[in-house]
């Protein structure tokens, strides 16, 4: 029986254009810093190798503050969290290009990456609360929301660094800018619920419906960041494309990432949960893994476009349903699960180096197609996670027997 869809009330409508903007925000942040990456690496004359250490330290940042953000959410609320850690990864940001040093660069980076870490979990548990008030799938449009921020940040920087605008000025009169955006989107956020009771503990271990959506997290997380790595690599190195094309292979697979992103609540809200995670696995796994057979530049192209848009609902879907894990705070869930799946974006890129170094670059990217598979076998996981006033496909229901 279908339950009516809770309406959508004007508090709601607005919280949910306010944390689009936060998101928008998070991913415009992280973008101006990696657009201008190469000059800070010139100007402080750091060899790839150290530069490497530095931006580890920013990996480990984020994997420290994820588990202390679940538990600041639980016990301030998702939106005074968020804002507070907004604040400071803005802050951080001009701090990036007045470094002297490789350790001054390396703790800075630290620092940065546990307030984005400490954001990330925090605007994903609100998002899951303006989910629930307004009765509507929004998740994956956040997520598009923070690959447009993305890609408004990039291409700032790419017009900073053509107009040869130093770092100092550039990052500063970014972090001043998106901090006011962030003011601007604060007080229409929904008000904070702290959900901590007395006598929870601090920290937990993850329940097993939790290791289930943090599994699909690892895989599609570690595949996102092989096709980070390694797709102009293989196009480049193992088909014999022009530098030129070789580029072109992420930006299919981001583009289509992007787009689907957009459309993915409308589409989790038609299909249901498990069938999205088991179509956008198939898609992902069955089309870069026919890529790779053919071994044409054109259609390694279409093979990474289609594990662009395959996994691009996954993910805000799996933080979406762990959000709304019975027994477990929201922060909590989505911290554990956002650990898992971090892990995996790291170990991916020196995974498949270390396999193509073994074997080829075209049986390493084998292993990302076998991911995709493996998330349409987990899909079930993911029968639970409707929203309330969502009807549940026959086939789901069947499923959950």
């Amino acid at each position: 029986m279908t339950q009516t869809p809770i309406p959508v009330s004007s508090s709601a409508g607005t919280a949910r254009l306010a944390v689009s903007l936060v998101f928008l925000v998070n991913g415009a942040v992280l973008a101006t810093w990696v657009s201008r990456i190469p000059v800070i690496k010139g100007a402080l004359g750091l060899s790839n190798g150290q530069l490497g250490l530095a931006l580890l330290g920013m990996a480990v940042g984020a994997l420290i503050a994820f588990p202390i953000t679940g538990f600041l959410t639980s016990r301030f609320g998702s939106r005074n969290v968020t804002l507070a850690a907004g604040a400071l990864y803005c802050l951080t940001l001009p701090l990036l290009a007045l470094v002297l040093s490789l350790p001054m660069l390396t703790l800075t980076l630290l620092a940065f990456g546990a307030f984005n870490g400490s954001m990330d979990v925090a605007m994903n548990a609100h998002g899951v609360e303006v989910e629930e008030r307004s009765g509507r799938r929004l998740l994956s449009s956040l997520h598009g929301m923070w690959s447009l921020g993305g890609l408004l940040g990039a291409g700032l920087g790419v017009l900073a660094a053509h107009q040869e605008l130093s770092p100092r000025t550039h990052l500063t009169a970014m972090a001043a800018l998106l901090a006011v955006v962030l003011a601007l989107a604060a007080p229409r956020l929904l008000a904070s619920r702290p959900t901590r009771r007395s006598g929870d503990p601090v920290f937990s271990f993850p329940t097993l419906a939790l290791l289930g959506f943090g599994l699909i997290a690892f895989c599609a997380f570690l595949s996102e960041g092989a096709m980070a790595d390694w797709s102009a690599v293989y196009l480049r190195d193992t088909l014999g494309t022009s530098a030129a094309f070789a580029a072109v292979g992420y930006a299919a697979f981001s583009l289509t990432m992007t787009a689907g992103r957009f459309t993915g609540d409308a589409l989790v809200t038609w299909l249901g949960p498990v069938r999205t995670v088991r179509f956008g696995g198939l898609l992902a796994g069955l089309g870069l893994g026919a890529a790779l057979l053919l071994a044409s530049p054109v259609f390694t192209l279409v093979g990474f476009a289609c594990v662009g848009l395959g996994l691009a609902a996954i993910a805000p879907l799996v933080f979406s349903a762990a959000g709304r894990t019975p027994g477990v705070t929201s922060g909590t869930a989505i911290a554990a699960v956002a650990t898992m799946g971090y892990t995996g974006f790291l170990a991916g890129p020196p995974l498949i180096g270390l396999i193509a170094e073994g074997v080829t670059m075209r049986v390493a990217l084998g292993i990302v197609a076998l991911l995709g598979l493996v998330i349409a076998l987990l899909s079930g996981n993911v029968r639970r996670a409707s929203l309330p006033g969502e009807e549940t496909p026959a086939p789901e229901v069947e499923l959950a027997r």
